[in-house]
């Protein structure tokens, strides 16, 4: 199994007839180099931890936290969790455990875990503009409404037959407010609101020019159409990166669901052991 891990849900999977993929090779372990030089970068819904019918009721399996945690040793802190979360939501979910991370889509960061979360100069939504669009959750029952801080987000996979109204409803107050600094993050099942000029790529522009990131080669995995300007910006590190569940454009390959990631970390771990043995 170790022998093939690198290339779970990338070999097969890739060699089939879907036009819209990107033309692809297999990823050989080979090409994913020691953890000692590689900065592991990881979305967390639908990539880390299995989506769920509310973003309350994601739960991190068992073991999960410990592999993370030895990810974090063995790269020499070189691991952070790229989400659309906030900080304190990422903690909250991982609680006990604290992971460097970049949340809010760009909009704060934390490398040390004993220090002040680092906001990436992103100023809070506006209040009256973050009212109107939360008016939008009376559409229809089962519209569930997170509010990020930096973003709104409107989730509607308990109400699927809502989502045209809800974008409807989004670009009324986008042209009645054309000048209001922010644009819309279209996901699976939710629709987010965000302040303008900072996404997921941004923010791992920053993180990699700091140590312990800084120099590494960066190995990305994410689900969503939010983790796109993350893969793009990859090449420019020599980096990989991998989507989870669908074939997104410009990645190395893909895994089918979140279980193949954690079991895909769990075995780097493995890798990593029998390349030190004599």
């Amino acid at each position: 199994m170790n022998q093939d891990l690198a290339e779970m849900a990338l070999e097969d999977d890739i060699a089939g007839n879907d036009e819209a993929a990107p033309e692809t090779v297999p990823v050989p372990r080979s090409l994913v180099p020691h953890l000692s030089e590689t900065a592991i970068l990881l979305d967390i819904d639908g990539t880390l931890l299995d989506l769920m019918p509310t973003p309350r009721e994601v739960w991190v399996p068992p073991g999960l936290a410990k592999t993370l945690k030895r990810l974090v040793e063995r790269t020499g802190g070189a691991l952070a969790l790229v989400s659309g979360r906030s900080l304190n939501d990422i903690d909250l979910i991982f609680a006990p455990d604290v992971f460097a991370a970049v949340g809010g889509h760009g909009a704060e960061m934390r490398i040390e875990l004993n220090s002040d979360s680092v906001a990436a100069h992103a100023p809070p939504m506006d209040k009256e503009l973050k009212r109107r669009l939360a008016a939008i959750a009376k559409l229809s029952p089962g519209i569930l409404l997170e509010d990020k801080g930096y973003s709104l987000a409107l989730h509607y996979r308990l109400a699927p037959q809502a989502e045209k109204a809800i974008y409807e409803a989004v670009s009324l107050i986008r042209a009645d407010l054309p000048n209001a600094p922010i644009e819309v993050l279209p996901g699976k099942y939710v629709c987010e609101i965000k302040h303008s000029g900072f996404t997921k790529a941004s923010g791992v522009l920053e993180l990699m020019t700091r140590e312990p990131f800084k120099g590494r080669r960066p190995l990305f995995i994410g689900d969503d159409v939010t983790d796109e300007t993350v893969f793009a910006i990859m090449p420019d590190f020599d980096g990989l990166a991998f989507s989870v569940g669908r074939r997104a454009m410009g990645v190395s390959g893909h895994f089918d669901s979140p279980n193949d990631v954690r079991q895909f970390l769990t075995h780097l771990l493995d890798d990593e052991s029998d390349a030190g043995r004599p």
